[in-house]
């Protein structure tokens, strides 16, 4: 926490947010209002999203890690996402990562070399567990700390939705992660689809979504940083299984349930991939490749 206003005290600061020292002299009365009051907002949202995703660690896992989930984000989600890229030998960072369940798919599939990141310490701890040849890193993805130009290749999976209203700076801190001509993958939801406003009203609404989620504004994201990437590629994914299926977890549905629907769900969602359009699909994959 900020101690005075101007004196940052690194020890009691969020896990990986590195928060520089500020005299008083270096900075206008004015100036400082403005940064001591977001530097609260930022560690405010980090610490509400920490604690939300600590106290729905075991669901979460339980949800996403059974084998219907996997089978969906890796035909649905990461073989489309990864398309075309040349990542075995490559430095990966997953953000947001939770216990990893992109970096099973790029170890045993991509062959690269990957580094978790996550504010969570539950996440965090699991991912160590999975991956223990992999680096783990709990930090914030809007201030990592990591080494600029580090990683070829940053995806966040689902993750970035969560960190509203500070998103901005964390697509700047990936840009900052990432070499020249590297790749920033990620899947999400958008706010292009018709579904967006029953979305919205249902994050407010379920205790499973913290206050500051929100679906992703695409187009706005991409003139916020038309300077920084070239958009290679955005496809819109996700009906059925993808509500049922890949976000069992807000419908309730118990696993053995799951496991009965789930080959039929997919098998329609594969008939429905050739109809898929911003206006009907609930997510969106991307790539951006650093200018």
């Amino acid at each position: 926490m900020i101690s005075s206003g101007l004196e940052a005290d690194w020890s009691a600061s969020p896990v990986g947010a590195q928060v520089p020292f500020l005299s008083g002299t270096e900075l206008s009365e004015s100036k400082h209002s403005n940064l001591s009051g977001s530097l609260d907002e930022t560690m405010h949202a980090e610490a509400t999203q920490r604690q939300h995703y600590n106290r729905i660690a075991a669901e979460y896992e339980a949800q996403y890690g059974d084998p219907d989930g996997v089978n969906y984000r890796d035909k649905f989600l990461y073989q489309p996402l990864f398309a075309g890229l040349e990542l075995e030998g490559k430095d990966v960072l997953e953000g947001l990562s939770g216990s990893g369940h992109a970096t099973d798919y790029l170890l045993s599939r991509k062959r690269a070399l990957v580094t978790g990141l996550d504010i969570s310490e539950e996440a965090i701890a699991g991912f160590k567990t999975r991956w223990p040849g992999s680096e783990a890193v709990c930090a914030s993805m809007t201030n990592s700390g990591l080494a600029d130009e580090s990683f070829d290749c940053v995806v966040v999976v689902m993750g970035l939705h969560h960190l509203h209203p500070h998103l901005g700076e964390a697509v700047q801190e990936i840009h900052r992660l990432l070499r020249k001509g590297g790749t920033f993958c990620f899947a999400e939801p958008h706010q292009g689809s018709a579904f967006s406003r029953l979305r919205a009203l249902w994050y407010r609404h379920d205790s499973l979504f913290a206050d500051n989620e929100e679906s992703l504004d695409i187009a706005g994201l991409k003139r916020e940083f038309a300077n920084l990437f070239e958009f290679k590629l955005e496809q819109y994914v996700g009906s059925l299984a993808y509500l049922l299926v890949l976000n069992s977890m807000i419908f309730r549905v118990p696993l053995w349930l799951k496991r009965i629907y789930s080959p039929a769900a997919m098998g329609l969602e594969r008939m429905l991939g050739g109809f898929h359009s911003p206006t009907i699909s609930l997510a969106v994959l991307c790539q951006w490749e650093k200018k």
